[in-house]
């Protein structure tokens, strides 16, 4: 069929034509932006999921929401070594300034940038480009602890989108890279919007870590965010993630070639995207066939291998390398560390700092006490079929 008229994206955060099973989540966001708007109590938000289950097109997703609903919207990605301070200010220069010209905020927002001046002093973040005329305010956000300052600009922030109507939202990909004190301050800081009830809210995406490593940030966090998990979609919404945007471009896919797409990848979203994608572009039309499916699935496999899966080893030491295979020999996770050690020939106490530095490079996270397992979806198949190759 024509490829210009293909309706999959199989793109890293690229929204899919049709966003299947994940209402509940939309509407939990939807209900706490409007919460927040009209000045009542709104849980913040972390998404929790593997690899390839969609949570950057959920985070891409809320923030339209947001804006919708009046707030002004900012988004981040947590690199590795990259300080929360540095990451945010930025943005919230930038709302600070949008703020600063609505006539019943504006006092209050140049305040903020005044308190700002002090933030990017105290953590040594670069200022070019900052109006001249801002001084600096004393006692705002100067202790140069993050959180202390952090909330105290988070403060003015929602006192200035209150006065002015409005709400903050931000959006944050990849929190398991934040330092555990950047997570602390962070947490801090939404909790102080909380008390004071003022419209500001975190939504945050990352690896099924993240909840823990709040709850060991900050005991209240558990009852501070809401914890969807973002997991592979059941049967019904696999199917319509599938076969709606097929319909919708005025073409059909037969029953079995449906069935095959959704059983083999198991219904986790990337996967679907791709191989639908692929085996569109096998099919003549106007019906994709249990035989284009079929003839398109080495393709799909090479590019999900080559692309999805061979990236996140690429980072890996040798010995890291040696680690996940052990793991994928063992069969589908979780894993005991016990089993992995044996399987190695080490003792546990040696393959502690491997652990925490694949932990740290999210390529597994911790299950259960003593637990660990891929944070990408069948990857320990990627793994098995790399061994297959080497040997054949």
């Amino acid at each position: 069929m024509d490829p210009y008229s293909n309706p999959f994206a199989p793109g890293a955060g690229s929204r899919p034509p049709e966003l299947a099973g994940r209402d509940t989540i939309l509407d939990a966001a939807r209900v706490s932006c409007g919460r927040a708007i009209k000045g009542r109590n709104a849980r913040s938000i972390m998404l929790l999921g593997l690899r390839g289950t969609g949570k950057t097109v959920l985070l891409n997703e809320i923030g339209r929401i947001a804006q919708q609903q009046g707030l002004i919207v900012s988004k981040v990605e947590s690199p590795e070594r990259e300080s929360l301070a540095r990451l945010l200010y930025p943005e919230m220069r930038k709302v600070m300034r949008s703020l600063s010209g609505v006539e019943t905020a504006k006092h209050i927002a140049n305040r903020g940038l005044k308190g700002l001046r002090n933030f990017a002093s105290i953590f040594k973040i670069d200022i070019a480009g900052v109006e001249i005329g801002v001084e600096p305010e004393p006692g705002l956000a100067d202790s140069g602890d993050l959180q202390y300052d952090l909330p105290d600009i988070f403060e003015v922030i929602g006192q200035a989108a209150q006065a002015a109507g409005k709400g903050w939202i931000l959006l944050i990909d990849e929190v398991q890279y934040l330092s555990d004190a950047d997570l602390s301050a962070l947490i801090v800081a939404i909790h102080r919007m909380s008390q004071d009830g003022l419209p500001v809210l975190l939504v945050g995406a990352g690896l099924p870590q993240v909840a823990r490593l709040a709850g060991e940030a900050k005991s209240y966090a558990e009852r501070l965010f809401l914890y969807p998990t973002v997991d592979a979609l059941d049967r019904p919404s696999a199917i319509q993630a599938v076969e709606k945007p097929i319909l919708d471009e005025g073409a059909a896919i037969e029953a079995l070639a449906l069935n095959e797409i959704v059983e083999l990848t198991r219904g986790y979203p990337f996967f679907l995207q791709e191989w639908a994608s692929t085996a569109w572009n096998y099919a003549g039309g106007p019906e994709i066939t249990f035989g284009d499916v079929k003839n398109s699935y080495a393709e799909t496999l090479a590019s999900l291998d080559e692309g999805f899966f061979r990236v996140r080893i690429d980072r890996l030491t040798k010995s890291e390398v040696q680690f996940v295979k052990t793991m994928s020999e063992l069969g589908d996770g979780p894993y005991a560390m016990a089993d992995i050690a044996k399987g190695m020939g080490r003792t546990l106490s040696s393959l502690g700092p491997t652990r925490a530095s694949i932990i740290h490079k999210g390529m597994v996270y911790s299950t259960d006490h003593g637990y660990l397992n891929f944070t990408v979806p069948l990857f320990a198949e990627f793994m098995r079929r790399q061994k297959q190759t080497a040997a054949s």
